[in-house]
């Protein structure tokens, strides 16, 4: 993966266990299928361990519905020391149609971490990183 390329995380069905009291798919189902992506993607990154340090910029362009797929992007926006920044996207498509909806978008702060827990260098370990 390289900085600005968009890749598939996860694909999934919003069913009725992810709805909130109002029949709505709650955002925070949505929001833990974002952070997974970012968690797994960045710790491919980082080969080793990774913390989500800081959700940044979330917004909620699209509602999301039962039967709706679900899918999830992540791009690289930055890659720090001990930190790597990624764009996590949320697409949807609707009743089995071809064109996927932009439904929502944010930022994840996501931290390398050493055996001992504590923050570490990604470099040491993907040198190849810009």
């Amino acid at each position: 993966m390289s900085q600005n390329e968009k890749v598939l995380v996860s694909r999934t069905i919003a069913v009725p266990a992810d709805t909130n009291p109002w029949g709505d798919i709650f955002g925070g189902w949505i929001l833990s299928l974002m952070d997974i992506a970012a968690g797994s993607t960045a710790a491919r990154l980082a080969r080793g361990s990774i913390a989500t340090k800081a959700i940044k910029d979330v917004t909620f362009d699209a509602p999301i519905f039962v039967g709706d797929e679900v899918s999830v992007y992540a791009e690289i926006d930055r890659i720090g020391n001990t930190s790597v920044t990624l764009k996590i996207s949320v697409s949807i498509r609707r009743n089995g149609q071809h064109e996927e909806i932009e439904a929502v978008k944010g930022l994840f702060v996501m931290v390398a971490l050493d055996e001992n827990r504590r923050p570490r260098p990604i470099r040491e370990k993907w040198p190849s990183c810009g």
